[in-house]
């Protein structure tokens, strides 16, 4: 599973930050190979993708882009997906079976405006915290 934040970064010789789907992806894919997966058995899903700010570049239109046609160049089926829309999503995947599940997290639940989503409670204190 990868999270990446943009599709390509600069290009700074050997540094390959996994925050670029570029390098993510090529080590995701290599590492599969290399812990005995097959190219034959690969399959991907691909989810998020969303315009968070419209007062950002679109860069999640950038993302889904660059992840569908690494898929298409590598010759890995797309086998679900949910991209694109302006709600941030949860995932949740069990890599056993292959399901997943996502939940769209509706825009008064999410707002980068604040420095928490809305509904959350107060930080507490550290003095206030319990410990298990």
């Amino acid at each position: 599973m990868n999270h990446f934040l943009l599709p390509f970064g600069p290009d700074q010789g050997s540094e390959k930050p996994l925050r670029y789907g570029v390098h993510a992806m090529e080590l995701l894919v290599n590492g599969l190979l290399k812990a005995g997966g097959t190219r034959a058995d690969l399959q991907a899903k691909l989810f998020g993708a969303a315009r968070i700010s419209p007062r950002l570049r679109d860069i999640g239109q950038s993302n889904a882009e660059f992840a569908t046609s690494f898929l298409e160049a590598e010759r890995i089926p797309c086998v679900g997906q949910s991209l694109g829309g302006n709600a941030a999503r949860r995932v949740m995947f069990r890599p056993t079976t292959g399901e997943v599940k996502v939940l769209q997290v509706p825009r008064s639940d999410f707002n980068l405006d604040s420095e928490r989503p809305a509904g959350l409670p107060e930080r507490t204190a550290a003095s206030d915290a319990a410990l298990f």
